[in-house]
C-alpha cells in the first residue's frame, strides 16, 4: 500500500504505527499547501515551486470514466511518465486505455518548441513564433514525410517533401530518392502556373491556351536527347538567327525550319546562317529560292496559263536567235559540288544582261531558258524556210540550165 502525505498532514507519519487502512474523506479537500503522491514521498518534502509532485517509479494519472448508460462516453485514458520496463522510452505519453493505443508521445531530449501552438491558433515546430497556419523550422532541409506503409492494403510508398538553399523537392524515397520536382531559389513568379480552367502558364499567370510560355527574350522549349546537342531541337521563337518561329538545332542553330512574320517560309540545313545561305525560301508572293539541290521524283511544272499572265507582248524570234548566238555557253560546276558534278549552261549574269529577263542577275528560270530557246528555234524553223525556198529556185535553175547546154 502506498504512503500517503498530504501537506501538513504529513506529521501523521510521526506516530509509531504506520496507518494501512484507505482513508476516505465524505466532503471537500482543500490543501493550502503542495501536495506529494507516490512510495518515495518523504517527510519534510522540499516542494519548491510544485503544487502537486508525484513521485516513485511509475508515474501515471488514470481518467477511469465509470458511466454506465449507452449515451454517455465512457472511455478511459491515462497520462504516463516513462515506460515501466528495463531500458524503455524516457517519454510523455497520453494512452487511450480502452483503445489500447497511444496516439500521442514526447520523447526526452526533444528539442525545445518542437511543438508550438500560438495564441492565434498557428502551429510551430521547431520555433516559438510561427508566423504562418504551419511553421517549420529546421536547421537543415526540414522536410514533410508522406508514407503509406502498407497497413490497409495498399501497396508502400514513401514521398518527401522538403527544401533547403539549394531548392524545393518532391524526393520518391520508395524508389531510389529520386527527385522529380525540383524548385530553384529565385525562380521568376509564374514560373509553372495553372489555371482554373487547367490551362499551364510557363512565365505567365494568365495563360491564353492550354500551354503559354511567356519570355523577355527568345521564349523556347527545348527537347533534349541526352543532352546531345547535335540531337536536340528548340522550338519557339528565335529572333537572333531567323526572326521567326519554327525548329532550331540546339548546336549554333546551324538547322532551322521557321515561319516568319513576314509570312516567309525559310528552310535551312546547314552552314554559316546569314542571310541567303538558306537552303529554301518561300517568300510570302509564293516565291520559292532553294540553296542546294532539289531531286524530283515526279513532274516538275510552272503555272503558264494565260490567265495567271499579262504583259504578253510579240517577240522578234530574230533578235532573240542573234542575241543567243552570242551568249556563251560554258562547262562549270557549282563550288559546293567540290568539281564532283559538271553542267553545261549560261552565267545567269549573262543570260538576265542579254535578254532582261528573270528575278536578278543572280539566277535563271527554267522558264526563260525554255522560252528562249523556242523562240530561237522557231527563229530558225523561218531562216531554214527560207533557205529551203531559194534551195528550191536553185534547184530549178540549175535544171534550166542543164537543158540548154545539152
Amino acid at each position: 500500500m502506498k504512503k500517503i502525505a498530504i501537506g501538513s498532514i504529513a506529521a501523521l507519519s510521526l506516530y509509531s504505527a504506520m496507518v494501512y487502512a484507505d482513508q476516505v474523506i465524505n466532503d471537500d479537500l482543500i490543501v493550502t499547501q503542495s501536495v506529494c503522491v507516490g512510495q518515495d514521498c518523504v517527510n519534510g518534502e522540499s516542494f519548491g515551486f510544485d503544487t502537486i509532485r508525484l513521485k516513485e517509479n511509475n508515474l501515471r494519472i488514470k481518467f477511469q470514466d465509470t458511466s454506465n448508460s449507452a449515451s454517455f462516453p465512457t472511455n478511459d485514458w491515462q497520462i504516463t511518465a516513462n515506460d515501466s520496463s528495463n531500458g524503455g522510452a524516457n517519454k510523455f505519453s497520453i494512452d487511450d486505455i480502452d483503445g489500447g493505443r497511444t496516439p500521442f508521445t514526447i520523447e526526452a531530449g526533444s528539442p525545445s518548441n518542437s511543438l508550438y501552438v500560438e495564441d492565434g491558433g498557428r502551429i510551430g515546430f521547431g520555433t516559438s513564433t510561427p508566423v504562418v497556419n504551419l511553421h517549420t523550422v529546421e536547421g537543415n532541409s526540414p522536410t514533410l514525410r508522406l508514407e503509406q506503409d502498407g497497413s490497409s492494403g495498399f501497396t508502400p510508398q514513401t514521398w518527401d517533401v522538403a527544401g533547403n538553399e539549394a531548392n524545393f523537392f518532391i524526393r520518391d524515397v520508395t524508389n531510389g530518392s529520386k527527385l522529380p520536382f525540383k524548385i530553384k531559389p529565385g525562380a521568376p513568379t509564374g514560373s509553372i502556373f495553372v489555371a482554373a480552367d487547367g490551362d499551364i502558364g510557363l512565365g505567365t499567370e494568365s495563360p491564353s491556351e492550354e500551354l503559354h510560355v511567356r519570355s523577355s527574350n527568345d521564349p523556347r522549349i527545348l527537347l533534349d536527347e541526352n543532352g546531345d546537342s547535335s540531337s536536340s531541337w528548340y522550338l519557339g521563337i528565335n529572333d537572333a538567327f531567323l526572326n521567326g518561329f519554327g525548329i532550331y538545332n540546339q548546336a549554333n542553330n546551324i538547322q532551322a525550319l521557321a515561319f516568319r512574320p513576314t509570312g516567309d517560309f525559310i528552310l535551312h540545313t546547314g552552314g554559316a546562317l546569314v542571310n541567303g545561305s538558306y537552303s529554301l525560301v518561300i517568300n510570302n508572293n509564293s516565291k520559292a529560292t532553294f540553296n542546294g539541290d532539289v531531286d524530283v521524283v515526279g513532274n516538275f511544272t510552272n503555272t503558264s496559263s494565260r490567265e495567271s499572265k499579262n504583259n504578253i507582248t510579240k517577240l522578234a524570234y530574230s533578235t532573240i536567235l542573234s542575241k543567243l548566238v552570242s551568249l556563251d555557253i560554258l562547262s562549270w560546276s557549282y563550288k559546293k559540288d567540290e568539281g564532283k558534278i559538271t553542267h553545261i549552261g549560261p552565267m545567269a549574269e549573262d543570260f538576265y544582261s542579254t535578254f532582261n529577263v528573270g528575278v536578278s542577275e543572280k539566277t535563271i528560270s527554267p522558264l526563260d531558258v525554255a522560252g528562249v530557246s523556242l523562240a530561237a528555234v522557231k527563229e530558225l524553223h523561218t531562216v531554214i524556210e527560207k533557205q529551203q525556198a531559194e534551195i528550191e529556185e536553185l534547184k530549178l535553175l540549175v535544171k534550166d540550165l542543164a537543158a540548154k547546154n545539152r
